[in-house]
């Protein structure tokens, strides 16, 4: 068929791979609002993020639940119940890292981040993307489909904070709903979503 685009497989990524899945999740979201008003230098940005990302969703690899689109275009990285950011990385990564004008306010962000979780069971999606040069080709949603599909077997609550407006049609087609809205200070809102299953 002209111009279709075959959809690489889903795999595991081992914690060797972690360098690898990583990266996509970078160019993702070299302009995603939300981190960029966290890291608005493009040094700090590319020094920094990554960090981030093992901080903030990088337990996902030691759980076997990091997934990446075989080529590493695209990386998602859930966190299971009971599962969540690694804060004592991540409180100091932010005080060293983010200007110190900003911090409380991220800070405040990141609390009402935590807040908005569900009370139930649930599953977290801290970070999903997809290399720029893949995106817009169905990537995100092959991302997304066997797990989704597993959490529907497993009658599993899934939930996720878009960080941009745009984002919210992509997730409300997976399954999503806006359960609330995140901001603090200067930040840029997110929009807290939740997935019953199916």
């Amino acid at each position: 068929m002209i111009g279709f685009e075959p959809r690489p497989p889903i795999l595991a990524a081992a914690p060797e791979n972690q360098e690898f899945a990583i990266a996509p999740l970078v160019l993702a979201f070299t302009a995603d609002p939300t981190v960029r008003w966290i890291y608005p230098d493009a040094h700090q940005f590319r020094i920094f993020f990554p960090q981030f990302v093992r901080a903030f969703g990088g337990k996902a690899f030691a759980q076997g639940t990091a997934y990446y689109l075989e080529g590493f275009h695209g990386t998602s990285l859930w966190l299971p119940p009971g599962v969540g950011p690694d804060e004592a990385a991540l409180v100091p990564l932010l005080e060293e890292t983010v200007v110190s004008a900003r911090q409380a306010e991220v800070f405040a962000l990141l609390e009402q981040m935590g807040s908005c979780h569900p009370a139930s069971s649930h599953w977290y999606l801290p970070l999903l993307g997809v290399d720029p040069r893949f995106q817009r080709c169905g990537f995100g949603a092959a991302l997304l489909a066997p797990v989704l599909a597993a959490f529907d077997r497993e009658q599993a609550t899934a939930y996720l904070e878009a960080t941009s407006p745009e984002n919210i049609p992509f997730y409300e087609r997976q399954g999503f709903a806006i359960t609330a809205e995140i901001q603090a200070g200067s930040s840029p809102t997110l929009f807290a979503m939740v997935r019953e299953p199916r």
